[in-house]
């Protein structure tokens, strides 16, 4: 879809890459080794430059407490693994 792609490996990683990069969309995982996609996401979120990314967990847990966690935390979009890439194009896209 022409996306400039970065991988990061763990939340504390994620956070410097997002620093570096300033991206538009950031696709982070709950189960992260070290800090979880909560709290990542509630850093970018404190971040100034990160208020206008869109933050898509794409992950494994999916239970409604799993998804008002992620909302409460800062995230725009949820989806559960597997993850449906129509879906998934469509907010790429928006």
């Amino acid at each position: 879809m022409g996306h400039e792609v970065h991988v990061a490996h763990d939340g504390v990683t994620g956070l410097a890459e997002f620093a570096r990069l300033n991206p538009s969309i950031v696709l982070l995982d709950i189960g992260l080794p070290g800090m979880n996609g909560y709290d990542v996401a509630r850093n970018l979120r404190t971040a100034q430059s990160s208020h206008e990314a869109k933050i898509i967990a794409l992950t494994g847990y999916g239970s409604d407490s799993d998804r008002e966690r992620a909302k409460a935390a800062g995230f725009d979009h949820y989806l559960v693994k597997p993850v449906d890439f129509d879906v998934l194009e469509e907010l790429l896209r928006d």
